[in-house]
């Protein structure tokens, strides 16, 4: 019961009965179709957020005389976790976890709300709605739905986790009593608790999707306001939240007060949330039925009055007597919806919000999540027309309306011609491929590729691509990515001088990059195609090698290496030097022969002082210590260093510093 389109033009009379006030409805003229602005904008939720409400967190805690003190301050905004909204395809199959209730009221609604949380810490927090009752409306009304879930600590009632619901006359200042509601674990006088299968210690006590009728009659032009409040216990610990919606629909208490001419029965449906309901004649001399529902058959004649006695729960509202008349002015318009696009299969929903009182049924059924609800969801591979019909409960004031779901359906298939890794010196090519839309954008490295926009694309530079494809339906959908990568060759290099001893074996090395590797010549190698070829020969003499190095894209990179073969192993040391800054042997380095691990390398002045070591500067002795210019002289130098022979040498001799 989300969305009514009835308007009443109506007449209060009020008139006392005894001890106890009865409120007489008397409705004159007839039923009128009118828009779902009767209500006051997003009272329920349905455009998806907080618009039009406030919102407010806060504490609660004991108050003076063990009253339950629930302190709240404006959010500016929904508050993560605390104001939760509910809705669209995700939330259609959610269920609450202690209460295992759908999480969206069941009146039709794509919306619903959760006040609240189940962590504890004594929070509080709500929800509040100011509107205007339109002038001439002295009867009105309107419908909420909650859902609760509490830990039930064994508290004492003013400490126990709640639901508070005001209503307050904002134009007078009063406090609407018999529509203020508290609710509660346990205590409450209201059926339908049950306890959770999900409590462990602490007791969960919970109530599924109920309805509840705010009278507002003989309030018209004054200011409302609406305030829902959840708190958990004041102990700190144990917690309470609910879930809540507003019916679409502000109008009169009563469901089929309006009907059809070609009605075969009238079902009337009296407020929501009483104990107790017993319906009288207009005289009150008969007991026409009792229960939330009456039903006449045959119909009754167009002007009939009736009354029902309304009894509710102890503390939950006031005993009432509610009037009204029955007119077969009713007529129904079946609202199939606008045509819409199921992309790629996606599930859609179809019609309208749920009126009351209103039987509907869809043809074909294939593809429908349920033929007789206004707005089922539909899952269809093919375009497909469905037809709806309505009818009034009473089997009267048939109308149907079509409604097309066009099947979008996007190939995201992503096609790649070529390598998705190639050489950039190379004649390959890397071509990406869709199937034809109506419209296509491609993707490089997440950003849009500017005037790329047919099903083609030639890769020219490293990234990951995709294509965004779209219908002129709305539809898109995405490509898988693909990685194409076009490698620049790596540079070649010239390795460092490398002797050798003649007929004495040593390891050669390669860079290590690449998929294959090619020495060449071959010429006294024990393998060309090793990153690490053992060299031997037995002539002194220069040889040079080219390092064919081939990479995973099939880059080729030419290294080169000369090895100097030498008689035996021997270091070199200059017998003077020149460090006076002119770029001709201004330094003092050794020159190593045949040897594959270094030791040291040190200098001492004639008193024994260590004035160089080569492991600590690598370009040589430049005369100095500690950047102080040493005099011209002698010195001595010391050497240890192991062969490629594996043998271990130390030398010594002198240089002369010349100045």
């Amino acid at each position: 019961m989300k969305h009514m389109k009835y308007q009443y033009n109506n007449k209060l009379i009020f008139q006392l009965n005894f001890n106890k006030v009865v409120l007489t409805v008397l409705l004159f003229n007839i039923i009128n179709y009118c828009s779902a602005q009767e209500c006051p904008p997003n009272i329920d939720f349905e455009q998806g957020n907080f618009n039009q409400w406030k919102c407010y967190i806060g504490d609660v805690e004991v108050g003076p005389n063990s009253t339950n003190n629930i302190s709240l301050v404006s959010a500016n905004g929904p508050v993560q976790d605390r104001h939760t909204m509910y809705g669209g395809a995700s939330a259609i199959n959610l269920k609450d976890y202690y209460g295992n209730f759908p999480v969206l009221c069941p009146n039709g609604s794509n919306y619903s709300i959760k006040l609240g949380n189940n962590l504890g810490g004594a929070e509080a927090d709500g929800l509040s709605y100011d509107f205007i009752i339109p002038s001439g409306r002295n009867t009105f009304s309107l419908v909420y739905n909650y859902a609760v879930v509490f830990q039930d600590p064994n508290h004492l009632k003013h400490q126990q986790p709640r639901l508070e619901l005001e209503i307050i006359n904002i134009t007078d200042s009063v406090k609407i009593q018999c529509s203020s509601f508290e609710f509660i674990p346990n205590g409450s006088a209201l059926p339908g608790f049950y306890l959770s299968a999900r409590s462990d210690s602490t007791p969960v006590w919970c109530k599924d999707w109920s309805a509840v009728t705010v009278n507002l009659n003989g309030l018209a032009g004054k200011k409302i306001r609406m305030f829902f409040k959840t708190a958990d216990c004041t102990f700190n610990r144990h917690f309470g939240y609910a879930y809540l919606d507003i019916n679409t629909e502000c109008s009169s208490e009563f469901i089929g007060a309006a009907f059809c001419k070609d009605d075969t029965a009238v079902n009337l449906i009296a407020p929501y949330g009483y104990k107790n309901y017993t319906w009288y004649n207009s005289s009150f001399s008969n007991i026409l039925g009792i229960g939330q529902q009456i039903k006449f058959v045959p119909p009754p004649q167009s002007g009939m009055s009736i009354a029902v006695e309304i009894t509710p729960f102890s503390g939950y509202g006031c005993i009432d007597t509610l009037y009204t008349r029955l007119y077969d002015t009713l007529k129904l318009i079946a609202n199939a919806g606008k045509d819409i696009a199921s992309c790629n299969g996606e599930e859609v929903q179809i019609g309208d919000i749920p009126k009351s009182g209103v039987n509907y049924h869809w043809v074909p059924e294939l593809g429908l999540s349920n033929v007789n609800i206004s707005n089922p969801r539909v899952n269809i591979d093919t375009t497909t027309e469905f037809i709806l019909r309505i009818s009034n409960s009473g089997g009267g004031c048939i109308n149907y309306d079509t409604v097309k779901v066009i099947a979008s359906n996007i190939d995201t298939s992503l096609i790649l011609l070529g390598k998705s890794l190639f050489c950039k010196a190379s004649t390959d090519s890397a071509l990406l491929y869709v199937n034809l839309t109506d419209s296509i954008q491609w993707f490089k490295d997440d950003f849009p590729i500017v005037n790329n926009y047919s099903p083609n694309y030639l890769v020219k530079e490293t990234g990951k691509y995709f294509a965004t494809l779209y219908t002129k339906y709305g539809c898109l959908a995405q490509t898988r990515d693909q990685f194409v990568t076009i490698e620049t060759p790596v540079q070649g290099i010239r390795y460092p001088l490398k002797y050798a001893v003649k007929n004495l074996p040593i390891t050669l090395d390669a860079r290590t990059f690449g998929k294959a590797i090619l020495w060449n010549p071959l010429m006294n190698l024990t393998a060309g195609n090793s990153v690490t070829p053992v060299f031997n020969a037995s002539f002194e003499n220069d040889y040079l090698y080219n390092v064919e190095i081939t990479s995973d894209a099939d880059c080729l990179t030419i290294d080169t290496q000369v090895i100097r073969v030498i008689k035996e192993i021997k270091v070199f040391v200059p017998t003077a030097f020149t460090p006076n800054n002119d770029g001709l042997n201004d330094f003092l380095k050794p020159t190593f022969i045949g040897f594959k691990k270094f030791s040291y390398f040190k200098i001492f002045n004639r008193l024994g002082q260590l004035v160089f070591d080569l492991q600590n500067h690598q370009q040589g002795w430049n005369g100095k210590l500690n950047n102080t210019i040493q005099p011209t002289g002698t010195y001595v130098w010391m050497f240890q260093a192991l062969g490629v022979d594996d043998k271990m040498y130390n030398e010594k001799g002198i240089s002369i510093l010349i100045r």
